[in-house]
């Protein structure tokens, strides 16, 4: 068969081990994934009331445009329904984006570590990869700005960061964007969003209405606690999104992914009362890397990528026979260090001190 030569050796992206997986394997009762990013206290009561009580004809294929989502955003963001996309997650967003972008003989830009699917979809549409090392676990945008040519289609900031967790500041995406060439696509992946409390990081919207080359990218599957519904959105100035539409699936969200969407975005205060917990469960983190010396990133996220001192791939698997899931390092181009979803007070709490006894183990507490 004829396939692409692009895809010869490619792997699919590797999820974090399913939890009945885990359970069976080491006969546990009970096991916490602390892999994914996902919500720990799930979604809006709103949503769940709503669930139990829908009688949606799923027999019918869903409102491509996704009309009443779309008013549902616009509303929320103060932006015009025609700026705005939606995709299966945030995923399908990016795929659109490369899709539409990038090729053989055009560039793109990103940061590394950062999320694998920039790297992984621009590989399948034949461009070239540019991955510019972090400094200290952020963003380097003055060496990203080197690696810009004439061939630069796309460029990706993902702030947050995925997997260290860290931001770019205002000002420092301020001076960014106003020296990458207007012909560069800039994404901005905040897909951790709703987490964010740092003072130096400002809502980025008003970018889109300065920036003609500027897209930004949320989704509903962190804080909003609806990853199962697959529902991300990108916001850009019109001209872009319409260029992007045409390249979008017809149906690429169902009909209760957008019905549950909609009430998830009028509950703020289940997301405001998920961003306080969270704050308290990164903070059992931070304390626990400081009693320890345990190298951290300031994470500005609901996970945090810390230092083990010890092999990623052994705590990884130690910890599963504890009955947690993580994700090692290792595949995140982090050895020795690894990811952990913040998760309830309690399940942190657990976590840790079975962490505190592998790590001993392992010869790096005494």
């Amino acid at each position: 068969m004829k396939w692409k030569q692009q895809i010869n050796g490619m792997k699919a992206y590797q999820p974090g081990k399913p939890i009945e997986e885990v359970k069976k394997e080491f006969g546990l009762d009970e096991v916490i994934k602390l892999a994914s990013n996902e919500n720990p206290y799930g979604y809006s009561p709103k949503v769940k009331e709503f669930l139990q009580s829908d009688s949606t004809n799923h027999a019918i294929y869903p409102d491509g445009y996704a009309q009443s989502l779309r008013t549902a955003v616009a509303n929320h963001l103060g932006v015009k329904e025609s700026q705005l996309l939606f995709g299966n997650g945030s995923d399908d967003l990016i795929a659109i984006v490369t899709r539409a972008l990038l090729y053989p003989g055009v560039n793109t830009v990103m940061a590394d570590p950062s999320f694998s699917q920039y790297s992984h979809n621009a590989e399948i549409e034949g461009a070239e990869v540019r991955k510019v090392p972090l400094t200290d676990g952020k963003h380097d945008l003055d060496a990203l700005l080197e690696a810009i040519d004439e061939n630069t289609s796309v460029v990706w900031v993902c702030n947050p960061n995925n997997p260290t967790g860290t931001i770019v500041s205002d000002d420092e995406l301020q001076n960014f964007l106003k020296k990458v060439p207007s012909e560069v696509l800039v994404v901005l992946d905040e897909a951790y969003f709703e987490y964010i409390d740092a003072p130096e990081y400002k809502d980025t919207l008003h970018y889109i209405n300065e920036y003609s080359n500027v897209i930004i990218m949320r989704t509903f599957s962190k804080a909003y606690g609806l990853a199962s519904f697959r529902v991300g959105y990108a916001v850009a100035q019109e001209e872009v999104i319409a260029k992007l539409d045409p390249v979008r699936p017809p149906f690429n969200n169902t009909v209760l992914s957008h019905k549950v969407a909609i009430i998830a975005l009028q509950d703020q205060q289940f997301i405001k009362e998920c961003k306080e917990k969270n704050e308290i469960g990164r903070k059992q983190y931070v304390e626990f890397c400081e009693k320890h010396g345990l190298k951290y990133y300031p994470s500005q996220t609901n996970f945090i990528l810390f230092e083990v001192k010890a092999d990623s791939d052994v705590v990884f698997q130690e910890m599963l026979k504890r009955g947690f899931i993580i994700r090692s390092g290792n595949a995140l181009s982090s050895p020795g260090f690894i990811r952990v979803t913040i998760g309830t007070e309690e399940q942190n709490s657990k976590f840790l001190a079975l962490l505190e006894e592998v790590l001993t183990e392992q010869g790096v507490f005494a």
